[in-house]
């Protein structure tokens, strides 16, 4: 259950205790374009119009999210919050089936009912990106790979919850991408936007399909999917790493407003050290602007 303590204070407010530490610019481009920033890289950036947050619904220090609505309110960004539906202590997370039967019980309803309490409050512009990436098939989350109806029917649960007290939120349904998204699809009314994630690792490509994958490669086919519902789409968790001229490149490429992309609303940096290691050796890639380029 939810605790108001210090144990995880969910990493809203570090960029405000950093502010000031370094300075780095958005891709060039006119796409609207936002990021996660925990280490502050960003905040005197006033390309960026989107302040991106990651909270589990456990174990998290709410008042958080009034330092992040105070710092986007000042730099004029708007907030997207990704909620996580469990704890960030690893040693104690609970199992799908735990989970699973838990929303359909009603035990969690405090949980997502405390968060969104306090999202209605906020001033900023807020979106909602729950339980995303719910079609990854790598293990990573407990909320993914689930029956798509029992996914469906505990997403439409929680966001209904959540518009009782924070009616003015705008939703985001957030796939990784891949082939099969649509089966997760909640329907029109849970979907305000469609949020997808693109990673380009260069050492990746290279090993798994023998020359470096552009950022089209990678988004074309997802947007494709994501399109079909008629939905504006947003990169929710962008990132690249390779050597100069692969950084380059995808740097050029990926705020681009491109015709064969009509629906493509927005970009979001994810400007952090990957948190679950890619398989095969590949390690936990770090995507922090400051590191992309690799020697």
């Amino acid at each position: 259950m939810i605790q108001i303590g210090k144990r995880i204070r969910a990493a809203l407010s570090v960029s405000l205790m950093l502010a000031g530490t370094a300075s780095f610019a958005a891709p060039p481009g006119t796409l609207p374009f936002g990021v996660y920033d925990p280490d502050g890289d960003f905040t005197a950036d006033d390309q960026v119009v989107i302040e991106h947050l990651f909270l589990p619904w456990e174990d998290v220090y709410l008042p958080s999210l009034n330092d992040a609505d105070t710092y986007a309110l000042e730099r004029g960004r708007a907030l997207l919050v990704t909620l996580e539906p469990w704890t960030w202590s690893r040693s104690e997370r609970n199992t799908a089936q735990y989970l699973r039967r838990g929303i359909k019980d009603g035990r969690y309803d405090a949980n997502m009912k405390a968060v969104c309490d306090v999202l209605g409050t906020l001033k900023s512009p807020v979106t909602l990106r729950f339980a995303h990436e719910m079609d990854d098939r790598s293990g990573q989350f407990i909320w993914s790979g689930w029956e798509p109806e029992t996914y469906i029917e505990a997403y439409r649960h929680m966001i209904d919850l959540c518009r009782k007290s924070a009616p003015n939120i705008t939703v985001m349904w957030s796939p990784l991408g891949d082939e099969e998204m649509a089966k997760y699809y909640p329907g029109d009314d849970y979907a305000d936007l469609i949020g997808l994630t693109v990673f380009g690792l260069q050492a990746w490509d290279q090993a798994k399909y023998g020359h470096d994958r552009s950022f089209d490669e990678i988004f074309g086919p997802r947007y494709e999917r994501a399109a079909a519902f008629g939905k504006p789409v947003v990169v929710a968790e962008l990132g690249y790493v390779g050597k100069e001229g692969y950084v380059k490149t995808w740097n050029a490429s990926v705020r681009q407003e491109k015709p064969e992309y009509p629906n493509l609303v927005g970009v979001v940096y994810f400007n952090q050290p990957e948190v679950y290691p890619w398989p095969e050796g590949f390690g936990a890639p770090d995507w922090r602007v400051k590191n992309q380029i690799l020697k």
